[in-house]
């Protein structure tokens, strides 16, 4: 049974600001979608984006296919 004062991570879409091997929370989440497949990244699992493009991929496939799309 959970504690009435517990908070549960209610799953939710973070905004985020793709930087240069970092990135900025603007609103809160749990998670970010990738561009090119539209699954849930779950933000501790996050480490492909592009700054340019200020989107997260959920793998280096996905990267790849979306710097491929642009040329």
């Amino acid at each position: 049974m959970m504690n009435r004062y517990e908070n549960p991570r209610i799953p939710s879409e973070a905004r985020i600001r793709y930087l240069d091997g970092d990135y900025q929370v603007e609103t809160p989440g749990t998670f970010v979608r990738c561009a090119v497949t539209g699954t849930a990244i779950p933000l501790d699992e996050l480490k492909y984006w592009s700054v340019e493009r200020q989107e997260a991929y959920v793998d280096a496939q996905a990267s790849m296919t979306r710097y491929l799309e642009g040329k």
